[in-house]
């Protein structure tokens, strides 16, 4: 029987301070992982907040630091943290994200950038910083998203952002293979989050009837699938996009 164990492995989850990225972060720690609770630096300092109380529930092994990772500077200083605090970095799992949707027609350049900036741009940024100190044979997983393969109505920008995610995985796939790293993708269906309720009721349950398994997803089973991308077991796996949706396509 297998046991996957990430004990003295460390891991940055972006966007960790709730949800989805919450959900990673805790799954990698209770593999036994140093986990980075990575949170937006809001100017309410919700997230501070929130990044705060995960690392006291979670207690050793965990520590929260800010970054914003439309920001390259603050994208170096948060890989920083995990080498300063834990000593090595060997896992990078790039969760943070953004929706702005609205149709084509009534989208702002600034509904476009922002997203794009986050969404794609981000991961950029993060892998970018990550690589220079990743130890060799380290793991990244990105999160796409379903959008990037059904182009949802009114999601041009978030769709467009987790499409370029997978091609970016596959280019980094190829570039970090000399070094042993892998870089996959997770593209999930809708995943009851914060993010996944805000989807207006009628339009979920007409997408419900679309899923297989019958229902939406729960941030532990991407999470799980995640844990799996970033273990020894998955070392032959490089430049995939995983879809964990249910079985709505794939």
């Amino acid at each position: 029987m297998f046991t996957i164990d990430l004990t003295g492995k460390t891991a940055i989850v972006t966007g960790s301070s709730q949800g989805l990225g919450l959900a990673t972060a805790k799954c990698l720690h209770a593999a036994g992982a140093n986990v980075v609770i990575n949170y937006f630096p809001d100017s309410a300092g919700k997230h501070a907040r929130q990044a705060a109380e995960a690392v006291a529930a979670l207690g050793e092994r965990a520590v929260a630091a800010p970054a914003d990772v439309r920001s390259a500077d603050d994208t170096a200083a948060l890989v920083a943290v995990a080498v300063r605090t834990f000593g090595s970095l060997e896992i990078l799992v790039n969760n943070a994200g953004i929706i702005r949707d609205v149709t084509v027609k009534k989208m702002s350049a600034d509904d476009w950038q922002d997203v794009i900036d986050t969404n794609l741009s981000g991961v950029f940024r993060m892998c970018k910083s990550a690589a220079v100190e990743m130890s060799d044979g380290g793991r990244i997983v990105n999160l796409s998203s379903i959008s990037a393969l059904i182009g949802f109505f009114g999601q041009a920008n978030y769709s467009a952002s987790k499409a370029g995610v997978i091609a970016l995985t596959k280019v980094l796939s190829r570039e970090l293979a000399k070094r042993q790293i892998t870089v996959n993708a997770i593209a999930p269906g809708v995943v009851l989050t914060e993010m996944g309720r805000s989807i207006p009721a009628s339009s979920r349950e007409q997408m419900l009837t679309q899923i297989p398994l019958g229902r939406f997803g729960e941030a532990d089973d991407i999470a799980h699938a995640i844990l799996f991308l970033c273990s020894p077991l998955a070392s032959y796996i490089t430049g995939q996009t995983l879809h964990v949706n249910g079985g709505w396509v794939g």
